[in-house]
């Protein structure tokens, strides 16, 4: 609660007049901080490498505070993070990571254009390499091929 200063006509100056506004401005300040704060961080928390994943239904997991991203793109070429690298030192790449440990999980990004064999090259790859904690990442959601496998309701 503030109180206002004014001259008045009485000789009673102890009595103030009490000012029910309340000051936003320190407010409006904190907000625009943790909004610049949050614009800064949110790319940073992303890959942006262009993948076509494809869907699935699978109930969502919790996703590690620093995930391992390998990715293969549509010209077959892998990335960790968004870092290309070549497929002979994927495991070489992985290991010299600040966080290097075989028991963390790898989540593996393919487009849908990736042929299954070159999948499971690359699968094989890290797990010759040590790296048996291997997650398949998708798009939640239902598969675009779905709707048609769903009977129709028959008709009265």
């Amino acid at each position: 609660m503030g109180a206002s200063i004014a001259e008045h006509d009485h000789d009673d100056d102890s009595d103030f007049a009490e000012s029910h506004e309340i000051n936003v401005t320190p407010f409006i300040d904190v907000i625009l901080v943790l909004l610049i704060i949050f614009m800064v961080a949110a790319p940073l928390s992303t890959v942006d490498l262009p993948i076509d994943l494809p869907t699935s239904t699978a109930t969502p997991q919790k996703k590690p505070d620093k995930p391992t991203y390998v990715s293969i793109k549509p010209d077959l070429s892998v990335a960790i993070g968004e870092n290309m690298v070549k497929r002979v030192d994927l495991v070489h790449s992985l290991d010299a990571m600040p966080d290097a440990s075989k028991e963390r999980h790898v989540f593996l990004r393919a487009d849908r254009a990736v042929p299954y064999g070159e999948l499971m090259d690359v699968l094989e790859i890290l797990r010759a390499g040590g790296y048996a904690k291997i997650k398949l990442v998708a798009l939640e959601g239902v598969p675009e091929g779905a709707a048609s496998h769903v009977a129709a309701p028959a008709k009265p």
